[in-house]
């Protein structure tokens, strides 16, 4: 008997985003029609956040983040580390209902970490297939207005916020 590995109930949500603020949605394989930024959840309770939000974007996007070359130049798809920021923005919310097979039993809630990431607006996009089906770039208006996801939303209409923090 093998036992069943559970999703761990933190998790980041990262708004990938321009200078001038077009916000990268990506549509999932599991709800078509359901757009939203990257999010994820922890693989192990130790991971840092920041190492989570790394890793979920690349996993999502082919996006790496913070791997520079020593002669400053970035690989094909980089940003540097320095363009994903911790926001120190902690959402809570139900897991809905279709989603909670995911997770332990008796875990309704997750709490989630925001992070947002500037990249060039020629960033070249792999998506995972088994996860996303489509991706698109909006004004980040139209963008929180596309989300499924209240605090994906929310999220994104806070990004001048923190573009003007930087």
């Amino acid at each position: 008997m093998t036992l069943m590995n559970y999703k761990i109930p933190e998790s980041v949500l990262v708004v990938i985003h321009t200078a001038d603020l077009e916000v990268l949605l990506i549509e999932r394989a599991d709800k078509p029609g359901y757009w939203q930024s990257v999010t994820g959840s922890k693989d192990s309770v130790d991971e840092l956040l920041i190492e989570t939000a790394r890793r979920e974007v690349f996993e999502e996007t082919g996006i790496r983040v913070g791997t520079l070359s020593l002669n400053k130049e970035a690989d094909c798809g980089d940003v540097p580390a320095d363009n994903l920021r911790d926001w120190h923005v902690s959402n809570i919310y139900e897991i809905y209902p279709v989603w909670r097979h995911r997770y332990a039993p008796g875990v309704t809630r997750n709490t989630e970490h925001v992070f947002g990431l500037r990249v060039p607006s020629d960033i070249s996009i792999k998506l995972a297939p088994r996860e996303h089906l489509n991706h698109m770039w909006l004004p980040y208006q139209e963008a929180a207005d596309k989300c499924f996801s209240p605090s994906n939303a929310e999220a994104i209409l806070q990004l001048p916020k923190f573009i003007d923090a930087s």
